[in-house]
């Protein structure tokens, strides 16, 4: 009698599920900084480009923060003063976080870093500065040392990933902090300054052995062999492709905006989990369905969990009231941020 072939399961799991339990932490941990006496916090979002994608991240975004206890100040300008209001934003003591839709200039991405420089360092949610991204690829968890007080902010989409994969459990509790990925070979296909580098570069520093793939071909980001150096570094995979990376991935993460773009099955490793951080479904879903554990098939709401998640730590980190550093709220505002 001849065997019969047991189905493939794939386990699909959705952003909205893993989003739950973040708003949950962030509602707790609002709930402590505001028994210092601090109101209901609000996000200034900028619209200037006009594209649909953004539009709707703000519609999530904004029903997100209502049900949360935040105010969503949603600005739409003319990218030719979006400057000008973002500055006026930066001295509004009713602004807490700044987020800007980009991107504003897709022929000039020098000008939308110019523009990303000009949003406070203090209001920066999406840790798009300069201060934020060196801390995070030099591996540097905190804006003030030695004291250690305030944690430094990292990319929102990027930081949205680890929090999938800590819950997907792909991170090793049983391993020290920062090393938790060892072990792990892990593929993204994006290498964007916004998403896909930022991206890496956590992995790794996480302990992750990184295949980082473009169109111009594929990086290694590892730190050192035996995860000895403290943070990420960089080699040129010569002559990589897919081909090289996908049957030795864990993990294959895709982020490419292209709605034709479709990451090719057959090479991912059997029972490899998948996600797709891009606005287009970067896997053919039913074939991946066959072929993954898991998939996660959209990120857009973790993204969002995310975001009010650095809101409340830019709270946190301003100077607290002599009475607030007394008590519990700023050893409660740090233990909930301990892990990144």
């Amino acid at each position: 009698m001849a065997s019969q072939e047991v189905p493939k399961t794939c386990k699909v799991i959705t952003a909205e599920t893993i989003a739950k339990h973040l708003l949950s932490e962030v509602r707790d941990t609002l709930a402590k900084i505001q028994e210092s006496g601090s109101g209901r916090p609000t996000l200034a979002a900028f619209l200037a480009n006009g594209d649909p994608h953004a539009e709707k991240y703000a519609e999530w975004s904004k029903k997100t923060c209502e049900e949360n206890g935040f105010n969503f100040d949603l600005r739409n300008v003319e990218k030719e003063i979006l400057e000008e209001e973002i500055m006026k934003a930066n001295e509004e003591d009713d602004v807490d976080g700044i987020i800007v839709y980009y991107p504003i200039f897709p022929q000039n991405p020098t000008h939308d870093k110019y523009v990303q420089e000009t949003v406070d360092l203090a209001k920066d949610v999406e840790g798009m500065r300069h201060k934020h991204l060196h801390n995070m690829y030099h591996n540097i968890r905190f804006l003030d040392p030695p004291e250690n007080r305030k944690k430094s902010i990292l990319p929102c989409t990027p930081l949205a990933v680890v929090k999938i994969l800590e819950h997907l459990q792909i991170y090793n509790p049983i391993l020290a902090s920062g090393n938790r990925l060892f072990g792990k070979t892990i593929t993204v296909i994006n290498r964007s300054e916004v998403n896909g580098r930022p991206l890496a570069a956590l992995l790794a520093n996480d302990g992750a052995t990184v295949y980082s793939v473009d169109i111009t071909g594929v990086q290694l980001f590892t730190r050192g062999q035996g995860i000895k150096k403290p943070r990420h570094q960089v080699e040129d995979k010569e002559g990589w492709g897919l081909e090289q990376c996908l049957p030795q991935s864990d993990v294959v993460i895709a982020g490419v905006p292209s709605e034709s773009y479709k990451v090719p099955t057959e090479l991912i490793r059997d029972g490899a989990a998948c996600i797709n951080f891009s606005s287009y479904r970067n896997f053919d879903g039913p074939a991946i369905k066959e072929k993954a554990a898991i998939y996660v098939p959209s990120v857009g709401k973790v993204t969002i969990a995310v975001l009010l998640r650095n809101l409340v730590r830019l709270i946190a980190n301003r100077p607290a009231k002599a009475e607030a550093e007394k008590g519990d709220i700023v050893q409660a505002r740090n233990e909930a941020f301990a892990d990144d």
